[in-house]
C-alpha cells in the first residue's frame, strides 16, 4: 500500500474511532430522551403512600401500605435535618441546577482514575430524587450510561418545575431507610417513635447517616456502625459551618439511643388493623364508580379514623401479658409429667395425621416461636413446632359501646405475627354465657325472675337417658330464675329449656345476631351452641341498651391525605328492637346479681372493680374454653381463653373455669380504666334505677328448700322426663294471661 493510501486508511480509522463515542453518546441520548418522563408526568408526581389507621383520639394505631411511607410537608422538616442532609449529601444544593459539575469531575478523577473509594458520589439530591422516583430498570447495551443520562436530564427538568424546598421535601419523602420503609417520617416513627418535626439533632444525624447504606448503618442491627456514621455527619456539619467545633464534639459524645417502634410487627392493635383493612376495602369498593375516582388503600395515603380507644386497647394488652403469662406457666407445668407429655405427643400425632405431614415431621427449619418472654427464632421440626403451639393459651377480648356498636378494644390473640388467627372471630362452644339467651327467651314469654325451677335429679328419656348435673353436684330444692342464673345452675336451666321450648329460644337466638345453627337438644341449655366473641358482645349489648340490636362499627371516617372527607360514619346506625324493655331491664338486674354474689363476684372481691356491672361467666365441657362477659349501659366487654385444640386444657376448676381463666382479662382491663378517672367517666355509665314494679318481680328468695319426702325420693329414684312429650308441651304453652297486656 502506498503512503497516500496508508494515510487515508489511518484518517478513516481515526474518524471512525472518534465517531464511535459520538454515535454511542447519540444512541444514549436518544434512548434516554425516549424513556424520559414528560413535564406533565413530573408535575403530577405521586408517591405510593401508606394509609394510616388512627384511634378515636387521633393516635397512630397502624398502617396499610404497598410501600411503608408517610408523606410530610416542608414546614415539618427541622433545620437540623436539612443541614445534616445538605452537608452530607449535597453541600452545593442551592448553587446548582440539578447537576453539580464540580462533583462529577471529582468523581471522574478521584474515583475512576485514582481509584479512591472515599472520594464520595457525584449525584446531587435532585439526581437521587430522580432515581428514587423512577428507579433504574433500564436494561440492554449502555444501560448505565443511559440511566445516568436520564437522571441528569430528569434532574434538570425537576429543577425547572419545582422549588428547592419542594425538591428537598420530595426527596425526604421518597428515600428508603431499610426494613421496607420509605420517607423520613416513617423512619422517625420506626427508629425513634416520634414525628419528624420532633427529631433531636442526634436523631436526625442517625437517619441522614443511613442514606449512604441503609442496611449497613441500620441503628437497630448495627448500632456501632450507625454511631460512627452519625459522628461523620456531625463532622460534615462542622465542616460546612452548621456546627461549631464545641457543639460537634459534644454531640459526638452522646450515646446512640433508639425507641424502636415497628407497628407492622408489634403494633398495639394488629388484629384490629387487619379487620379495618378488610372493612375499608369494602367501603372503598362502594365509593368507586366507572366514571369516578378509584381509591387504592395501599397507595393513596388515606387517613382512617376508627372507633378504637387506644387507652383501653393498651390496658387490655397489658392484662393479657400479666394474666396469661402466669396461666401459661401453670398449664405447662400440668403437662410436665410423664403421662402429660405422652398425652401431648398423642395430640401431635393426631394433628400431623390431619395435616397429612407425618412423613416429613422430623425435617428441621427455622421457625418463629412465641413465648411471653419474647419471640425467638429456633430450628425445630414440624412436630416440635406443633407440640409447642398446641399448649399455647389462645385468647381474645372485645369491648363495644352498646349504644352505637362502636368497637373500643379488639385484642384478637396473643401475638399477630406468630398467631395471626383472630380469636375474636373464632367460633367456640359458649358454655354458660349462653344461659342469658335462654333466660331472656323465658322472660319474653312472660316469666318472672321469681318463677321457680326444680333442682331435682332428672333423666331425659329419648335423649340417651342423659342426666344433667350441677357444677357442684348439688340436687334438691327449687331455684328462682334469678337464683338459677346467679349461681349458673345446670339442672334448673335444663328444666327452663323444657318449659320454654326450642322454637322460642331459636327465634331469639337469631334476632340477637348469632349465626350458628342451633340443634334442638336439652344439652343446649348448658351452652353446647357455638359463637364467637363478637356475636356474644352484640347479644349482651341488647341487654345493656334496652333491647336493641346494634351492628359493630370500627370506622368513623376516611379522608384523603389532604384531609378531604370521602366517607363518614353516622353513629349510631339504625337499631332494631329484639327484646322488650321489660326483659332488658330484668336481665340487667339478674346479671348484676351474678357479679354481686354469683360466679362473677371475683370481679369485685379479687380485682377491686367497683363499677356497677352485669355479667356472666361460662365454662365449657372439661374446661376446654373459659368465657366472661361484663357490661354496663355504655360498655360491653367479652373475653374467652382456650387452647387451639380443645383436648388440651386445664384439668381443674381452680384454673380452668370462666372465673379463673377468662374473667381476669376483663377485670384487669376494667380495673385500669377505673384507676384513670377521666377515662372512667367517659367510658362507664351506671344502670338506670329500677321502678317499683320491677323490684317486686325480684323480691323473692333465690332458693327454696324442698320437702323432706321430696329429698328422700330424689335420693332413691331420679325423676324421668320424656323429652318428646316435654317438647310438645312447651310448644302448646302460651304466654301467661296476666302478662299479655303488659310491657
Amino acid at each position: 500500500m502506498n503512503p497516500v493510501d496508508k494515510r487515508k486508511t489511518l484518517q478513516i480509522g481515526l474518524y471512525a474511532a472518534a465517531a464511535i463515542p459520538v454515535v454511542i453518546a447519540l444512541i444514549v441520548f436518544i434512548r434516554a430522551c425516549c424513556l424520559l418522563e414528560s413535564k406533565n408526568e413530573l408535575r403530577h408526581i405521586k408517591n405510593a403512600t401508606a394509609s394510616v389507621v388512627l384511634s378515636q383520639e387521633g393516635e397512630l394505631t397502624g398502617k396499610i401500605f404497598k410501600e411503608n411511607r408517610t408523606s410530610i410537608t416542608y414546614d415539618q422538616i427541622s433545620e437540623d435535618l436539612i443541614q445534616a442532609l445538605l452537608s452530607t449529601e449535597d453541600a452545593r444544593f442551592y448553587n446548582h441546577s440539578g447537576v453539580d459539575t464540580r462533583s462529577l469531575f471529582r468523581v471522574f478523577f478521584k474515583t475512576l482514575l485514582l481509584r479512591r473509594e472515599s472520594a464520595g458520589g457525584g449525584s446531587t439530591i435532585t439526581q437521587q430524587l430522580a432515581k428514587n422516583l423512577f428507579g433504574r430498570n433500564i436494561r440492554g447495551p449502555f444501560a448505565l450510561l443511559t440511566i445516568k443520562s436520564k437522571e441528569v436530564m430528569l434532574a434538570r427538568r425537576l429543577e425547572k418545575l419545582f422549588s428547592k424546598e419542594e425538591i428537598l421535601t420530595l426527596y425526604l419523602n421518597t428515600v428508603p431507610f431499610g426494613e421496607n420503609i420509605y420517607g423520613i417520617e416513617t423512619a422517625a416513627q420506626r427508629y425513634f417513635n416520634t414525628k419528624v418535626e420532633l427529631l433531636k439533632t442526634e436523631e436526625s444525624a442517625v437517619l441522614i447517616g443511613m442514606l449512604k447504606a441503609n442496611s449497613l448503618y441500620n441503628p437497630r442491627i448495627h448500632p456501632d456502625k450507625a454511631l460512627k456514621r452519625r459522628n461523620i455527619v456531625f463532622r460534615q456539619m462542622q465542616k460546612y459551618g452548621y456546627l461549631n467545633p464545641a457543639a460537634a464534639d459534644s454531640l459526638c459524645l452522646l450515646p446512640l439511643e433508639l425507641d424502636y417502634a415497628n407497628l407492622e410487627t408489634n403494633g398495639p392493635a394488629d388484629y384490629f388493623v387487619y379487620q379495618v383493612k378488610q372493612e375499608v376495602k369494602r367501603i372503598l369498593k362502594q365509593l368507586d364508580s366507572p366514571e369516578g375516582k378509584k381509591w387504592n388503600l395501599e397507595e393513596d395515603g388515606l387517613i382512617i379514623t376508627t372507633t378504637l380507644n387506644l387507652h383501653i386497647q393498651r390496658f387490655a394488652n397489658q392484662a393479657f401479658r400479666k394474666h396469661l403469662s402466669v396461666m401459661q406457666n401453670l398449664l405447662e407445668r400440668q403437662y410436665q409429667s410423664k403421662s402429660g407429655k405422652k398425652y401431648i405427643d398423642n395430640q401431635v400425632k393426631t394433628e400431623l395425621k390431619w395435616l397429612n405431614r407425618s412423613n416429613n415431621a422430623d425435617e428441621k427449619s427455622i421457625r418463629q416461636v412465641f413465648s411471653w418472654d419474647g419471640i425467638r427464632s429456633d430450628s425445630m421440626t414440624l412436630a416440635d413446632s406443633i407440640r409447642q403451639s398446641v399448649k399455647l393459651l389462645q385468647a381474645g377480648l372485645l369491648a363495644v359501646d352498646p349504644r352505637t356498636g362502636a368497637i373500643k378494644a379488639w385484642v384478637g390473640g396473643i401475638d399477630f405475627k406468630t398467631n395471626p388467627y383472630d380469636q375474636v372471630t373464632a367460633r367456640r362452644q359458649m358454655g354458660s354465657v349462653f344461659k342469658p339467651v335462654l333466660f331472656a327467651a323465658a322472660l319474653e314469654m312472660g316469666y318472672t325472675p321469681c318463677h321457680y325451677l326444680d333442682n331435682d335429679s332428672i333423666t331425659i328419656k329419648g335423649y340417651d337417658d342423659w342426666h344433667p348435673q350441677n357444677f357442684d353436684h348439688s340436687v334438691g330444692g327449687k331455684y328462682s330464675l334469678n337464683g338459677a342464673l346467679m349461681h349458673s345452675m345446670n339442672i334448673p336451666a335444663v328444666n327452663l329449656y323444657l318449659e320454654t321450648g326450642f322454637d322460642r329460644i331459636d327465634t331469639l337466638w337469631k334476632k340477637l345476631g348469632f349465626s350458628f345453627q342451633l340443634v334442638n337438644a336439652p344439652s343446649l341449655a348448658l351452652g353446647t351452641a357455638e359463637a364467637n366473641i363478637e356475636e356474644v358482645a352484640v347479644a349482651y349489648a341488647a341487654f345493656a341498651n334496652g333491647g336493641y340490636r346494634v351492628n359493630p362499627q370500627m370506622i368513623l371516617s376516611i379522608k384523603t391525605r389532604q384531609g378531604e372527607v370521602i366517607w363518614q360514619n353516622e353513629l349510631p346506625d339504625g337499631k332494631v328492637r329484639v327484646l322488650s324493655e321489660r326483659t332488658s331491664l330484668l336481665m340487667n338486674t339478674m346479671l348484676r346479681n351474678v357479679v354481686r354474689a354469683g360466679t362473677g363476684s371475683p370481679l369485685r372481691s379479687r380485682f377491686g372493680v367497683e363499677f356497677p356491672l352485669a355479667g356472666k361467666t361460662g365454662t365449657t365441657q372439661d374446661y376446654s374454653d373459659a368465657w366472661f362477659a361484663a357490661y354496663c349501659p355504655s360498655l360491653v366487654m367479652v373475653s374467652r381463653v382456650g387452647c387451639s385444640m380443645p383436648a388440651i386444657r386445664f384439668n381443674s376448676s381452680a384454673n380452668g373455669t370462666g372465673s379463673a381463666l377468662a374473667l381476669p382479662l376483663a377485670a384487669l382491663t376494667l380495673k385500669t380504666i377505673q384507676d384513670n378517672p377521666v377515662l372512667a367517666k367517659k367510658t362507664v355509665s351506671v344502670f338506670p334505677l329500677s321502678d317499683q314494679e320491677l323490684e317486686r318481680e325480684l323480691s323473692c328468695p333465690d332458693f327454696r328448700e324442698s320437702a323432706f319426702l321430696d329429698d328422700l325420693m330424689d335420693i332413691l329414684k331420679r325423676r324421668e322426663i320424656d323429652y318428646e312429650q316435654a317438647r310438645k308441651k312447651a310448644e302448646r304453652r302460651k304466654r301467661p294471661f296476666f302478662r299479655r297486656f303488659r310491657w
